[in-house]
């Protein structure tokens, strides 16, 4: 279905193609997943048969083709780059097995330009940490739509909002982004938090208090006619509702005892549950070790409790694919995201790209070094003035 632009003082409806359109196959239909079709896919699931607290809507089985194929996640671009992606079908293909674990890159840079660098490499998504980097709103956006659109709808980005204020979860999602909710503790918090993220009445959660942006969604311009209205999506309003995705973190002990009842609570609408290992162990008084865990026997217990939580409710999981000796690669990565479950995973970013500098850095001062005491690199010169 083509795009509607208003004409003159009125808005009759002329059909012409909008050049930011991207043609997608035609609306899924929607199916009820139970918990008892997940556990095949995830690593050791707990039997029930209690329908499974992710979103219901179904999968288009052609996106996740596409996306293997090697379309990555413009297979679940929305038909306007200016909305979200698809992003939660995105991660219930990647929890099932139809796709790989998503591939993410950690912007904890306030930096439009290296966001614009990065978002041609192919990333399946960008983690854009608004939380704990001094960037405003303008600057968030930018990178969201830096993102979207220089990646040509091949990056989805996730930002992980300063806290549980409706204005920057409305923010964030005006801009386009998935979201990463940090330091969810209640079933209160969390309702709260999705009541933000969503619009009108839900059919499912808490009801949503999302305001609806006038100026973002202008018909023909960003919004999207690409889609036939049905029982589920009655309108675009209720189509945004099942595109953006939304990560819960956890990160403390208190946090971790209340994520059952959470799930309970909100799981229809929960897409990812990340456990924040360095936040959890310092909350609980132990040393962070940069966030990679430890062996102690309360912090085993956290870990386990977590881990049974979501295998109870079939929740897919994100978290970071680091080691010891930094990030991992190769079958050390691909048994982590199984061991894990991850539907999610950071790989590197930013920081850790810049620190890697630290190594060149000592690598030149070490041959300099050795040069000037008679080292290998003064035998080597010696080599070729002979």
């Amino acid at each position: 279905m083509p795009y509607y632009l208003p004409q003159g003082r009125g808005w009759p409806p002329s059909p012409v193609h909008h050049p930011l359109q991207i043609r997608t196959t035609p609306p899924h239909h929607h199916t009820t997943t139970t918990i008892t079709t997940i556990t095949t896919t995830m690593a050791s699931t707990t039997s029930s048969t209690a329908p499974i607290h992710l979103s219901p809507p179904g999968s288009d089985p052609s996106r996740a083709r596409r996306a293997a194929a090697g379309a990555g996640m413009a297979a679940y671009a929305a038909p306007s780059l200016f909305q979200p992606h698809h992003a939660r079908e995105a991660v219930r293909d990647a929890a099932a097995g139809r796709i790989a674990p998503l591939a993410a890159y950690y912007a904890a840079l306030p930096s439009v330009a290296v966001t614009r660098m990065v978002a041609p490499m192919g990333w399946d998504c960008v983690w854009i940490d608004w939380e704990h980097s001094a960037m405003g709103v303008e600057t968030m956006t930018t990178m969201v739509h830096e993102s979207i659109f220089m990646s040509q709808g091949k990056t989805i980005p996730f930002v992980r909002v300063p806290g549980h204020d409706h204005a920057s979860i409305g923010y964030a999602l005006d801009a386009g982004a998935s979201l990463i909710i940090p330091q969810v503790e209640t079933v209160s918090q969390a309702r709260h938090v999705i009541s933000s993220a969503k619009f009108g009445a839900s059919r499912r959660g808490p009801a949503g208090t999302r305001s609806a942006p006038p100026f973002r969604l202008v018909p023909g311009l960003t919004d999207s006619a690409a889609f036939t209205p049905s029982a589920m999506h009655p309108d675009v309003h209720a189509c945004l509702n099942d595109q953006a995705a939304i990560m819960l973190q956890v990160e403390t002990r208190a946090g971790i005892g209340q994520l059952d009842a959470v799930l309970a609570a909100v799981g229809s609408d929960v897409d990812l549950v990340w456990l924040g290992t360095l936040d959890a162990r310092v909350s609980m008084g132990l040393p962070g070790h940069g966030g990679l865990g430890g062996a102690e026997p309360a912090w085993r217990e956290a870990v386990d409790l977590f881990d049974a939580t979501c295998r109870k409710y079939g929740v897919p999981r994100g978290g970071f694919a680091f080691g010891q000796g930094g990030p991992l690669r190769g079958r050390e990565l691909v048994r982590h995201c199984e061991e894990k479950s991850l539907a999610f995973v950071v790989v590197t970013g930013d920081v850790m790209a810049l620190a890697g500098m630290n190594g060149e850095l000592a690598a030149a001062r070490e041959a300099w070094a050795a040069k000037g005491q008679g080292g290998e690199g003064e035998e080597e010169d010696k080599k070729q003035v002979e």
